[in-house]
């Protein structure tokens, strides 16, 4: 599989200057209206142009560089999901940095009225929990979007009726102004005002939607959410927003991520750290205790003589990556407890134990005070 570099012609180390080069002659070679609609063309069109749409941004290009194009096509920082650009949304970028196909000598009026028509991007927030997160998980959502009117099909017209071409503009959904000056002609261009760029007018608006085209309704969508996310990342689904007025397309749906804290872990990359408190005959006699983990249950075995602060390690019970497949390791951190109501029995217990016991070092070591232990596990179970 080839990569954005080479499919834009271009050095890893390539900036900004160049990747926006190379991507313009690239673009213009494979427009599909210089290739008499070939489906080729407009296959090399899209891959070129999902090329320079992440290289041009340092922060999906870092990611990029990293996990590849998963990492962008999935969550990374803000990549786009799914299987890549289609071809309006290759369009649109071509038009937001070059000024639409008019400056090149190609036709413009349908691409520039598609994009004034376009939807606005919606988005939404969607909590997860640990657990999700460390296996990827697909969730149902429900979403409040403008989707085409049942009762004109989106036109805005009333039954009966339909868009007439705008007479101002004769359709184009621009406006030409030419302005003279001692330095020459320049001629500018707009959108029509009397159209607002759609080429077409409603004389009898449809009652339901008021002639837009679109009314508010909820659906059910699927989000397919992978492993290793974070609520630093977020999802970008294309063209799975609401529809644009009058038939416009659909617009970008944007899924938030917020992932739920856990009391019992702090998240530390793909490393997930747990606090266990164990009291002090378990930490000097060592014991088998049972720790949480987000599959459920674990056995974990305290070595006897350890000390409070030190880390024992659960493999592969952390989260991954953004879409890595190796997860990460569980760490837990033993935390000695001390009683501050003890009962008068031990106490007593205690007591007896400071007359025989040796003076802490100035270096703990664990595993260097064996006789000490031995001697407190005699003290405490009377052999």
């Amino acid at each position: 599989m080839s990569d954005y570099y080479t499919e834009l012609g271009v050095p890893k180390d390539a900036d900004a200057d160049q990747i926006k080069k190379a991507y313009r002659k690239l673009a213009m070679q494979y427009h599909p209206d210089k290739n008499q609609g070939s489906a080729e063309a407009e296959a090399r069109f899209k891959e070129v142009t999902e090329a320079y749409e992440v290289l041009r941004d340092s922060e999906k290009r870092t990611i990029y560089d990293r996990h590849g194009k998963q990492g962008v096509r999935g969550a990374g920082g803000g990549g786009h999901s799914g299987a890549g650009f289609g071809f309006d949304e290759a369009i649109d970028v071509f038009m937001r940095d070059f000024g639409g196909f008019s400056n090149f000598g190609m036709g413009g009026g349908r691409s520039q009225q598609g994009a004034s028509r376009k939807g606005k991007t919606v988005r939404i927030r969607l909590s997860l929990t640990l657990s999700e997160v460390a296996a990827g998980v697909t969730k149902n959502v429900r979403v409040a979007l403008l989707d085409e009117c049942d009762t004109c099909t989106g036109s805005g017209a009333a039954a009966g009726s339909a868009p007439t071409a705008c007479q101002t503009c004769g359709g184009s959904g621009e406006e030409r102004l030419v302005q003279r000056s001692i330095l020459g002609q320049f001629v500018s261009v707009q959108p029509c005002r009397t159209c607002q760029g759609e080429g077409r007018v409603i004389d009898r608006p449809c009652s339901k939607c008021s002639g837009e085209g679109r009314r508010r309704q909820e659906r059910d969508l699927e989000v397919e959410v992978p492993a290793g996310v974070t609520s630093e990342n977020y999802l970008t689904l294309q063209g799975r927003g609401s529809v644009g007025p009058r038939g416009g397309h659909r617009g970008d749906l944007i899924v938030l991520l917020e992932v739920q804290d856990d009391p019992r872990f702090v998240r530390d990359g793909s490393d997930l750290v747990h606090e266990l408190p164990v009291t002090f005959t378990q930490a000097a006699l060592g014991t088998e205790v049972e720790v949480p983990t987000i599959d459920g249950p674990a056995n974990l075995t305290i070595p006897d003589g350890i000390q409070s602060g030190e880390i024992l390690r659960l493999k592969g019970l952390g989260v991954p990556e953004v879409n890595g497949s190796v997860r990460g390791d569980q760490l837990v951190r033993v935390v000695v407890w001390t009683p501050s109501d003890l009962t008068g029995e031990q106490e007593e217990l205690l007591r007896s134990l400071a007359e025989i016991e040796r003076a802490a070092p100035d270096k703990v070591r664990r595993g260097s005070h064996k006789g000490f232990w031995s001697r407190v596990k005699e003290a405490f179970t009377g052999g």
